[in-house]
């Protein structure tokens, strides 16, 4: 099959793009480079900071923003499927739909799972109860657009929701949206596992959690996993017009996650779990966890098949050996005051 990758150059998409190179795929790369020459086509220039993809892949340098000025371009490889990894908006969805209408036959989109007005409560963004968790793919969407600006650069853009109505409103190029949860795994900018991971490394004997978040159940995913996914729905045309979750079936609860990592790192400590007037403000959890962000994957599981092909112990392992040869070049040490822990601990 002839698959155009926009994207596909960050964290989750060269596992992508391995699983699809793996099953035989054509596959061309959009992305913004940069490549050996001017050329606007050519190899990738690979080196510490860019990805290693698969040889045979091709790679088209541009813009995404700017989308239609390599349309020409973009129908020349004829693809039968378009994978948008990075679908921040509407206007990224249409600009996508007008370049491949009448030459693509569908379109899978990765969207997230912050989509949910379980994620807006979470944030304290949106009123109300909890939603009843697991979430569905049909449990209610946030009414407030835009909840994550200001917490990173270009955060006022970013709209999964919009991108969402744009590939699910087009008969003539149908649409396959991906809710992804928490996603960890080699290459995770995030360092998901970190926070913990240092603690344990450094040799703390009692990793602290507030009470209101030990029970707190968020959905993850092991990045190739996730990939497996994602190819799944590439391949399949049944799910035109359909939106998935992608997640793990059995959703850890915070204190079991902590602990499911100390397996992976060999850590021979406790977790304890405190009340959250007895803790400091900086150990203290800032969205509401009455909120758990639980979400349903049986859709994908009963529809496409789709099943974890790498364990969680063997995901964590591979996850922990890959956060100790590349932590963070920076991080909040003051979240890491191990004084004022062993103060809260202190009878």
């Amino acid at each position: 099959m002839r698959i155009l990758v926009i994207g596909g150059t960050n964290f989750i998409g060269p596992h992508v793009v391995r699983r699809l190179a793996q099953q035989g795929h054509e596959l061309t790369l959009f992305h913004r480079g940069p490549l050996v020459a001017d050329a606007p086509k050519g190899r990738f220039a690979r080196g510490a900071e860019h990805p290693d993809l698969p040889e045979g892949v091709e790679q088209i340098s541009g813009d995404r923003e700017r989308l239609a000025k390599y349309a020409d371009m973009l129908r020349s490889v004829s693809p039968e499927v378009v994978l948008d990894m990075i679908p921040e908006n509407d206007d990224n969805a249409r600009a996508v739909q007008d370049v491949f209408r009448g030459v693509a036959r569908r379109v899978v989109a990765i969207s997230s799972q912050d989509v949910y007005r379980a994620y807006g409560r979470l944030l304290r963004a949106e009123p109300g109860l909890p939603d009843p968790v697991p979430l569905t793919e049909d449990a209610p969407l946030r009414e407030r657009m835009y909840v994550l600006a200001g917490r990173f650069e270009g955060a006022e853009r970013y709209e999964k929701i919009l991108a969402e109505r744009v590939y699910l409103s087009d008969a003539t190029l149908p649409g396959t949206v991906l809710r992804l949860p928490a996603v960890y795994g080699p290459g995770d900018h995030q360092h998901r596992v970190f926070e913990y991971l240092k603690r344990m490394d450094d040799g703390r004997k009692v990793i602290v959690l507030e009470e209101s978040l030990a029970g707190w159940r968020w959905t993850r995913g092991y990045v190739d996993n996730v990939a497996d996914a994602v190819a799944l729905a590439i391949a399949d045309d049944r799910a035109a017009g359909r939106v998935y979750n992608v997640g793990e079936p059995d959703t850890l609860t915070q204190a079991e996650w902590v602990r499911a990592i100390g397996a992976a790192a060999d850590w021979q400590g406790e977790v304890v779990v405190m009340p959250t007037e007895q803790l400091p403000e900086g150990m203290r959890f800032d969205g509401d966890s009455a909120q758990s962000f639980w979400t349903d994957s049986s859709r994908i599981r009963r529809e496409l098949g789709y099943a974890e092909r790498i364990p969680r112990d063997e995901a964590l392992r591979r996850t922990v050996t890959w956060e100790r040869a590349h932590p963070p070049t920076t991080f909040d040490a003051a979240q890491y005051d191990y004084a004022a822990e062993d103060a809260a601990l202190a009878p």
